[in-house]
């Protein structure tokens, strides 16, 4: 089985025809649904948030096959990863996706579940301590894209489980849990 790094590629990555969009409508679907799990799976594994069509993204060519996606199968893929509610388009010329492996709520579930677990239903720490804390190494929530938390504390904000405080930058904005 081929690996990128220890991320194990399923088999249909080593067949040629995959790497084409597929004219017959039931062969394209179950190709449209095989590469929209690779690329969230990979992107999960790798903490890559986002993804752009014209980069150099991995999964998007095979040198051991010499295949490389069409801009229009990279685009017809992710595409549909957005229309599954699992990513969004980061700019109106659909070039780079801002993909969500997780929901907004399943990231809110997960920061309240790490607020929990480390003692902070009442306590005051920065977004940044959420991403690269000492607190959060080890959890998904560790190197998480800022875009993505700030959504979920917002959501989490609506639902009064906590509040968030501005600073005077990024760097300082605070929240305060009450759980």
């Amino acid at each position: 089985m081929q690996t990128l790094g220890e991320f194990k590629l399923p088999n249909f990555f080593n067949y040629p025809p995959y790497f084409t969009l597929q004219p017959v409508r039931d062969t394209r679907e179950k190709q449209i649904q095989l590469w929209k799990e690779l690329i969230l799976d990979y992107c999960r594994t790798q903490k890559i948030f986002v993804v752009g069509l014209d980069e150099d993204f991995p999964l998007f060519s095979n040198p051991v096959i010499e295949r490389s996606l069409s801009n229009e199968a990279r685009e017809a893929f992710l595409s549909a990863v957005v229309s599954e509610g699992r990513a969004e388009w980061t700019d109106k010329s659909r070039r780079k996706c801002l993909l969500l492996w997780h929901r907004i709520q399943d990231w809110a579930d997960l920061i309240i579940r790490f607020a929990k677990d480390n003692g902070l239903e009442d306590s005051v720490m920065t977004v940044e301590e959420i991403r690269s804390g000492i607190e959060s190494r080890g959890t998904e929530l560790h190197g998480m894209d800022r875009t993505i938390l700030m959504r979920a504390l917002k959501y989490l904000e609506n639902k009064g489980k906590l509040a968030i405080f501005k600073g005077t930058s990024a760097d300082d904005e605070g929240i305060k849990f009450s759980i």
